[in-house]
């Protein structure tokens, strides 16, 4: 009995072959029409020479007449079949290209949602540039496979049969050397894909370190201007494209060896039939016209052969980024939602991190890395505004991080109204969870859009309500533009203040019932912050407000302090009590003030 053991590497290529086939499900009728036009363009090539055989042989050798009275049925016989070839060529290569591009806009929205469904975590790990060349550049390749390698493939393989039969029919000897030379061809073929497998993949990797290299100092550009570091992005960036090139001239030198290999094997065919055909004609087993018919099937022949065979690039860019997408759309997101996992229901707002114990670098590994957060226990009452200080890298940030689920505890939990954060939907917690961070982000868009990012029903009158309690409307209206000014990508036409501003006018807009502002006032000016601290004060009324700042002196009349030093709360009280006790925050505000230093 066989066995049906097969290996993990075989079922993988199996995986990734039925993986790719789905993607043909919304396109069936393509396929079929465009599979049925190929099979017709074949059927039509290879009848061509047949005809052109059976002209010579029989009505071409009959009288003036005859000849001249067909004629008309030959033009008009033609005429109609390549009109109908025509129109099957315009089908392959017009709908045909229209069925891979709706393929690659079905795998570039999977690989998006993949995107959007992955943790900070993902990102931390992953470069821009790098996700963008599979979105992009990958998917191209694995389109114009999946066009051409059917088309390649049924017209390739209907012309090769076809010519075989009917070049067997013509002479066997001359067939046999001719399925020899053939044999030669395949087995050539698949030992030169086995060698360029590992070169295309290469390739696909140098070509996101450039995208990743060319993003990374794109978005840095103010940085680069500032510190007149043209030269060290150049030089960078020349890295990066050398070893592009490096991969480039190993790709073409594989690919040369494979063509010239192809070429000579050719010309070994093409040898064989002219001395064995000459040999077989002086024997007398061969007409002269016969051996004029076979050369025309020769060529027939051996055409979708080097189609095929060139296709060879395509298809090895295309195998090697699909395996990419694959990677990435198969990836299992860090945190996910419990099974069944119940939307959270926000009662009083009470909030208690027990135990918590994190790590960045923890991802599962048993080692795990440094603790960021070592052991921090913290009952926050509802409606209570609790300020959160210590020295940078102390822990605070990642504190807050916590709570929505931007990343998950390694130990310890935290809970919402005695509900833990991780037995509920991501997507009610974080609608529960107004944050308005220290880096604020806006996308190239209007203002109005980007204060209501996350409201997108919002009116025109809750935006403009919010963009008033955030001490930014009378600026917006004095645009010319007003709420429809567009605020440039990551909003660089707009003052760090003013994108500060639009960013707490989404959390107005927002309403949650739980708020975290980290360093939220820390772009505006005295004025400006004066006015948004009293908004974010009127805000805060009945919501729990978790508070970040360095500037002591933004977060003195909060409920609570809490002082957080290496990844624990060390002490925590009023701004009064935490004064007269004399101890870490303390020493901090007297280095603020009265500019003590240890």
């Amino acid at each position: 009995m066989p066995s049906t053991i097969t290996s993990p590497a075989a079922d993988r290529r199996r995986g990734l072959f039925s993986s790719f086939l789905a993607y043909y499900a919304g396109q069936v009728h393509l396929f079929v029409a465009d599979t049925v036009c190929a099979i017709i363009v074949a059927g039509i090539d290879l009848a061509f020479p047949q005809v052109l055989r059976m002209l010579t042989g029989g009505l071409f050798r009959e009288g003036t007449d005859a000849i001249m009275g067909a004629l008309a049925y030959l033009l008009i016989g033609f005429v109609a079949a390549y009109a109908v070839r025509f129109g099957c060529r315009y089908f392959v290569a017009y709908w045909g290209h229209v069925m891979g591009a709706r393929m690659e806009s079905l795998m570039r929205e999977d690989l998006f949602d993949a995107y959007e469904r992955m943790s900070l975590s993902f990102f931390d790990r992953n470069k821009s540039g790098d996700l963008m060349s599979r979105l992009v550049s990958d998917l191209f390749d694995i389109s114009e496979a999946a066009h051409h390698g059917p088309e390649f493939l049924f017209i390739g393989a209907i012309e090769v049969v076809g010519s075989f039969v009917i070049l067997s029919f013509i002479n066997v000897p001359l067939t046999l050397c001719l399925a020899a030379v053939l044999a030669a061809l395949v087995i050539y073929n698949l030992r030169a894909n086995l060698q360029m497998k590992a070169v295309f993949r290469e390739n696909r990797v140098r070509i996101a370190d450039v995208n990743s290299r060319l993003e990374d100092s794109l978005a840095g550009a103010r940085v680069v201007k500032s510190f007149a570091a043209e030269d060290v992005e150049r030089e960078k960036f020349r890295i990066s494209n050398e070893a592009y090139l490096d991969s480039k001239v190993r790709m073409y030198r594989a690919m040369g060896c494979y063509q010239a290999g192809i070429a000579a094997l050719m010309g070994i065919l093409y040898t064989l039939i002219v001395v064995m055909g000459g040999w077989l004609i002086a024997q007398g087993q061969m007409d002269a016209a016969d051996l004029a018919t076979y050369a025309l099937y020769i060529s027939l022949f051996t055409t979708p052969i080097e189609n095929i065979l060139n296709f060879t690039e395509t298809f090895q860019k295309a195998i090697a980024g699909f395996r990419r997408f694959k990677e990435m759309v198969d990836s299992q997101p860090d945190i996910e939602d419990v099974p069944g996992a119940p939307a959270l229901k926000v009662t009083q707002g009470a909030i208690s991190y027990n135990d918590v114990r994190f790590s960045y670098e923890n991802g599962g590994d048993a080692d795990g890395g440094p603790e960021v957060i070592r052991g921090l226990s913290l009952d926050i009452h509802p409606g209570e505004t609790i300020a959160l200080v210590g020295a940078s890298g102390g822990g605070k940030s990642t504190t807050c991080a916590l709570l929505p689920r931007f990343y998950d505890v390694d130990s310890g939990s935290i809970a919402i109204d005695g509900q833990d954060v991780r037995s509920v939907t991501q997507r009610s917690l974080r609608e529960a969870i107004g944050i308005v961070q220290q880096d604020v982000y806006l996308f190239d868009g209007t203002i109005a859009e980007n204060i209501a990012y996350g409201s997108p029903r919002a009116t025109m009158a809750q935006i403009r309500d919010a963009a008033e309690k955030a001490n930014i409307a009378e600026f917006v209206e004095t645009l010319p533009g007003g709420y429809e000014t567009q605020v440039g990508e990551r909003g660089t036409r707009l003052s760090g203040g003013q994108k500060q501003r639009i960013a707490i006018a989404r959390v107005f807009l927002k309403d949650p019932r739980i708020l975290i502002l980290d360093e939220a006032t820390s772009a505006l000016d005295n004025e400006s912050e004066h006015a948004v601290q009293t908004s974010l004060a009127a805000l805060a009324q009945g919501r729990t407000t978790i508070v970040i700042a360095h500037r002591l002196s933004t977060i003195k009349d909060a409920d609570e302090i809490a002082t957080i030093d290496a990844g624990r709360v060390v002490e925590r009280g009023t701004h009064d009590e935490l004064l007269a006790r004399g101890g870490t925050y303390a020493r901090y505000y007297r280095m603020q003030f009265e500019g003590v230093r240890e």
